[in-house]
């Protein structure tokens, strides 16, 4: 359940093609098809690579600037650009998520 079905067409293809599934469709239809449909949703590796991922560039952007700085070099646009987007998407990422009411 890697990867994500976009059609009908795909998840009958691939039911038809895959005993295991069929299997697991038996035993658990909606549980299955939510997998197949959202398989990210439930994979956390992914998101704690997208964090560190995320915090190294901003690391990196911080160090970049302060080692600038500390040469009496200006630091370019691109490299605060990097470390403002790194800091926005970690925020967006760890904020969370609003209810519904």
């Amino acid at each position: 359940m890697a990867e994500k079905i976009q059609t009908v067409s795909e998840l009958a293809a691939r039911v038809a093609s895959d005993p295991t599934l069929q299997d697991q469709i038996k035993r658990d239809p909606a549980g299955t098809l939510a997998g197949l449909a959202a398989p990210l949703q439930n994979d956390v590796w992914i998101y704690r690579m997208l964090v560190g991922a995320l915090g190294l560039g901003v690391l990196l952007a911080l160090l970049g600037a302060v080692v600038l700085s500390m040469n009496n070099k200006t630091v370019p646009d691109i490299l605060t650009a990097i470390g403002s987007a790194s800091v926005g998407a970690l925020a967006g990422l760890l904020a969370p998520s609003p209810v519904n009411r």
